[in-house]
């Protein structure tokens, strides 16, 4: 095994290889949940999970073609196109989530990139939300320098750009956006001293070197994202990827217990997918490392558990909600 694969000294790495992150994913399951565990205790307390809401503020009707998606205009599943939602109604939904315990509250449009017709809409939507005391995230789409700046000054604390999957697999899933492209609008995140939240999907039919690439390509990034969205697809009738295979929930663990080792000090969250998923598989998502979840009924346009259930499960776990922005101040002195 070559050395430091498990990063032990919690070094921050930007220079993973394929090989290093497939010998990860190859260590018996007990020991990779042990390191994993062992690294997360080290930055983060095991206990606390950060809740964020998500909500569409501009649903379907999307030019891009994402294989998983039922906001694109190109599949059967085509959900009915809506206007931006009025800032009214962003306020009134971003107080409730508050209410609910969630302290960051995420915006997402079905765009295939902001235009600069809708920025100031959605800079009075960040400002509002901030005022409410809520960490603020939005996923737009690509983002131009200009634009990220705006949003910035607005009180963006996080914007959402997933890379989805491995450079080699991207292809099977979209064609109408290139990784590059993806990473262009993380640069300008970066440049404007925004925080990344960035990501993937897993159990698209990519083949586990694919789930690798997606990692490695996370943690090779100028800076680890701040927050790690890990999706298992969600199957949706009438999109290319409603037939995929289920994806064993063990591998789904590895990836979160891999996605830990790799980026020690990121939130990584579990995201889509959970409403299918057991009691028992999201605790153990939680053992190898996930400290982040998303709150509410629905995630944009899929099911999503509802907020007493998960209560109950943290209550069950004895998992506390985070109660502040800074997730710093919870780590484990252990």
């Amino acid at each position: 095994m070559p050395k430091n694969i498990a990063n032990p000294d919690q070094t921050i790495r930007h220079d993973w290889q394929l090989e290093q992150v497939e010998s990860l994913y190859a260590l018996p399951f007990a020991d990779l949940m042990f390191r994993a565990q062992t690294l997360h205790r080290a930055n983060f307390d095991p206990n606390v999970v950060q809740v964020s809401t998500l909500l569409s503020i501009k649903t379907g009707g999307c030019a891009e073609d994402c294989g998983y998606c039922p906001q694109s205009a190109h599949h059967e599943s085509a959900v009915k196109a809506t206007p931006l939602m009025p800032l009214e109604r962003v306020l009134e939904n971003a107080t409730k989530a508050k209410e609910s315990g969630a302290s960051r509250f995420c915006m997402g449009a079905a765009w295939r990139n902001l235009k600069d017709r809708d920025l100031e809409r959605i800079a009075a939507m960040v400002s509002g939300v901030k005022d409410l005391g809520l960490e603020t995230c939005v996923t737009l789409g690509m983002l131009e320098g200009h634009q990220a700046t705006r949003l910035k000054e607005a009180g963006l604390d996080y914007y959402n750009h997933n890379l989805d999957t491995s450079p080699e697999f991207y292809g099977d899933v979209i064609s109408t956006r290139t990784y590059q492209d993806r990473l262009d609008t993380l640069d300008h995140v970066r440049d404007a001293n925004i925080n990344v939240c960035s990501g993937g999907i897993v159990g698209m039919g990519e083949n586990p070197e694919d789930r690798a690439g997606l990692l490695m390509a996370l943690a090779n990034l100028p800076a680890h994202p701040q927050s790690v969205p890990i999706n298992l697809l969600v199957q949706v009738e009438g999109t290319p990827m409603a037939e995929m295979e289920t994806l064993d929930p063990l591998d789904f663990v590895r990836t979160i217990a891999v996605a830990r080792l790799m980026m020690p000090k990121s939130m990584v969250r579990l995201s889509a997918g959970r409403e299918h998923m057991s009691d028992e598989l999201q605790a153990m998502t939680f053992l190898a490392g996930a400290n982040s979840i998303f709150y509410g009924e629905k995630l944009l346009t899929t099911d999503n558990p509802d907020t007493a259930h998960d209560q109950k499960l943290f209550a069950r776990l004895g998992i506390n909600i985070l109660q502040d922005s800074d997730a710093g101040e919870h780590a484990s002195a252990a």
